[in-house]
């Protein structure tokens, strides 16, 4: 059986506040681009500003 082509990924703030999105990531698509760690910019309610949030993985 084949391995999953996405896996989920915690999205965590920078601005330190504990909050954190849950998105997937298709693994095959960033091994041939050689893209590093994602980073998004995304709103944090706990700040109530727009923040950049970096890839984390999903402790299992």
């Amino acid at each position: 059986m084949a391995a999953p082509a996405y896996t989920k990924v915690k999205m965590v703030s920078t601005a330190d506040t504990g909050y954190y999105y849950t998105t997937t990531v298709n693994k095959k698509n960033r091994q041939m681009k050689g893209q590093g760690k994602l980073v998004l910019k995304k709103f944090d309610p706990k700040v109530r500003k727009h923040v950049e949030f970096k890839e984390e993985k999903i402790k299992s």
